[in-house]
């Protein structure tokens, strides 16, 4: 399990390039065969992946989280990006398409994932909180996510947002989750920009390609900062930072909070002209 400390606002201001990549970016991802975790000081959320290929990978607990077991007192929300697989949790399996989530309650002892084809694995990535309830397990496919249309094409910002693990939809203490597809021609994700500091949140970019990148903004509205994301990395947003991005093309990224507040809508939005 790696460590992500992030920078409070002061120290912010004064970061290079590489020392805010070091303090907010997850990078290291999607290993074939492996299962990834990130342990991040933002909530003291867990960012993983696991990328199963020709054996199952059993999701792990580490001394850090100080559990019997990796869900003894969190919830995790999982979606596949890559090709079929399965997800089994405690004796229960779920089959999960490109794009379906999965919300694993606190208690849940046993997580293990699979793919159907070890040569085009399912790419499961997650996030986890602490939880102080247990909610059931539930999978939700991708057609049964409550889809929102938002922007147009000619604010460079034609987009769909999933809202696959919300209230309504999922019981759950912190956790909301979703994921958000930018139509053809379209660059930029969130403009104008927002802050909502009753949670924090993590951004991971995919569906880019080699040579294609996402400049990822944050910080306080008047001190902006930039981190250029490439596919399959994640960018954990302290409660007082922006979360924005502009790509080179268009892509996906998918959006995970927790905090005191699970409604969607609580943003404090910022004016246009107040972004510096």
């Amino acid at each position: 399990m790696k460590f992500l400390h992030t920078a409070d606002r002061e120290r912010y201001r004064r970061m290079t390039t590489d020392e805010m990549r070091e303090a907010y970016l997850i990078d290291d991802t999607f290993i074939a065969g492996e299962v990834t975790l990130c342990y991040t000081d933002v909530e003291r959320s867990v960012v993983g992946s696991a990328v199963p290929t020709i054996e199952a990978l059993i999701l792990p607990v580490h001394k850090e989280l100080a559990s019997d077991f990796f869900c003894q007192r969190r919830e995790i929300g999982v979606i596949n990006i890559g090709k079929p697989g399965t997800v089994t949790v405690d004796g229960e399996t779920y089959e999960m398409d490109n794009r379906d989530s999965l919300y694993i309650g606190r208690g849940s002892k046993e997580v293990e994932f699979t793919s159907a084809s070890a040569d085009d694995p399912a790419k499961f990535y997650f996030v986890s909180y602490p939880a102080h309830k247990e909610y059931p397990t539930k999978l939700v496919k991708r057609s049964d996510a409550n889809r929102l249309e938002m922007g147009s094409m000619e604010g460079c910002n034609d987009r769909v947002i999933n809202q696959s693990l919300i209230p309504g939809i999922v019981d759950t203490c912190q956790l909301v989750m979703g994921f958000t597809e930018l139509a053809p021609g379209s660059n930029w994700n969130t403009m104008p920009v927002h802050t909502h500091r009753r949670r924090t949140e993590v951004y991971m970019y995919f569906d880019l390609g080699a040579d294609d990148c996402v400049f990822h903004f944050m910080g306080e509205p008047d001190e902006t900062r930039s981190i250029v994301v490439r596919n399959g990395q994640a960018v954990a947003s302290p409660s007082w930072s922006i979360h924005s991005g502009v790509g080179s093309k268009n892509y996906t990224f998918i959006w995970a909070m927790g905090g005191e507040n699970q409604e969607f809508p609580d943003m404090d939005h910022v004016a246009m002209q107040d972004i510096k």
